[in-house]
């Protein structure tokens, strides 16, 4: 790879440069050797001893050695675990998720609880708070030992400004300054980030789309959205509502959508309307072991996931027909943007084959050959902490490039 800039100076070419050695150091499992970074990057050896000795020198990256099946080991490079640590969180529509990790990106503790974020911005980012303490308390740790903090939420990013813009399932948190709320709380650097995204970003990173460079994330929960990797990045289109696919509408007389319309994904697939469309059954008397969960006349999804595993016809049936209509707009996006994978997540995606085979017997149904032939589908290997673990990830580059530049 040998690219000129021709207009950069010298020390943002020098910067950019460096980003870059430190990501692949990163992202290369192993680690890897200055000569491999070399001819990676097109640049001489020199060049590329020059930026690591500066890494090495304010102990951002190490020398180890590398694993060979036999023979002399090299030394290889390898970022710095012990030089700080970040936060990820994901914050769901009914769940809030905390991953602290080390600088390598090793998950060190974790906590999940409940969270409803319809209570709006003041209550849900009081008890994230809250929360932020426990997990360094339980890790006998201080905020000033974190260096950075990804946050990831089910709406459409306003990225420069750090919040959301009318998002569906957000009530009360338009235009919240999530972002800058957080900063100041905390004195350290925050990154907001829609969820899918940071799924994609998550399994790209460490699951089950490492070494893809087009790659769809759904994420299939309370919501539905999808996550695009196009060409090695993440893309947001021009107001950041990219991805936005539980507004692809699949009926238009269907039932009413959280946005407005009818007719919609979400309103269809998503978790909620599997977990109506199954307390209706219920209501109706269809015979279910469904009619044993029910509490105070409601079922969850979680309740109907259960009784799918366990055998159960007609949770089963209402997976699979969520799969279909999730594998129809599936299709769409893989007509569209040609992905080489697209990875299902979410608490939804987490029942597996009785989900993810009618998703791909429909997308081979629905869209052109040529694309659906080449296209890999398959659940999130990191389950539920995919967008977690895409939020540490963001918070890592952020940290790391941080330090990086300031010597």
């Amino acid at each position: 790879m040998s690219t000129t800039f021709w207009t950069v100076p010298t020390q943002n070419l020098k910067n950019l440069n460096k980003h870059a050695i430190i990501d692949l150091i990163r992202f290369t499992s192993g680690g890897i050797s200055r000569v491999e970074i070399a001819r990676r990057m097109g640049l001489t050896r020199a060049a590329v001893s020059a930026i690591v000795d500066d890494l090495m020198s304010i102990g951002l990256v190490r020398e180890t050695e590398g694993s060979y099946p036999s023979g002399r080991r090299p030394i290889v490079l390898e970022i710095n675990p012990d030089l700080g640590h970040v936060i990820g969180i994901d914050m769901g529509a009914s769940h809030v998720m905390l991953i602290l990790a080390d600088f390598s990106g090793r998950q060190l503790h974790e906590i999940e609880v409940p969270l409803d974020i319809n209570e709006g911005p003041s209550i849900c980012l009081a008890r994230v708070a809250e929360l932020v303490d426990q997990l360094l308390k339980e890790a006998g740790m201080s905020m000033s030992q974190i260096s950075a903090v990804g946050v990831g939420v089910p709406g459409p990013i306003v990225q420069k400004e750090g919040m959301v813009s009318g998002p569906p399932i957000m009530p009360g948190w338009d235009r919240y300054p999530i972002r800058d709320h957080l900063q100041e709380l905390w004195k350290v650097p925050v990154s907001l980030n829609n969820d899918a995204e940071l799924g994609a970003v998550g399994e790209w990173a460490y699951g089950a789309g490492r070494g893809e460079h087009n790659l769809a994330y759904i994420k299939v929960g309370t919501g539905i959205g999808a996550g695009l990797l196009l060409e090695g990045q993440i893309y947001r289109g021009s107001t950041g509502c990219a991805g936005e696919i539980g507004h692809i509408t699949i009926d238009e007389n269907g039932p009413l959508c959280t946005c407005g319309n009818r007719g919609c994904l979400e309103a269809i697939a998503g978790g909620a309307a599997i977990a109506r469309k199954a307390m209706e059954a219920v209501r109706m008397g269809q015979r279910t072991q469904l009619a044993e969960m029910v509490h105070n006349g409601k079922l969850t999804v979680a309740d109907v996931m259960n009784a799918a595993r366990h055998g159960d016809h007609l949770a089963q049936r209402i997976t699979a027909e969520a799969g279909m209509h999730l594998g129809t707009a599936i299709a769409n996006i893989v007509n569209l943007f040609n992905p080489s994978m697209v990875v299902i997540g979410g608490s939804v995606g987490q029942i597996g084959d009785l989900l993810l085979e009618p998703i791909r017997l429909t997308v081979q149904r629905r869209s052109l050959l040529v694309a659906s032939r080449n296209v890999r589908i398959t659940a999130a290997l990191l389950g539920k902490h995919s967008v977690a673990i895409g939020a540490v990830v963001v918070a890592l580059s952020i940290a790391l490039h941080q330090i990086a530049d300031k010597n």
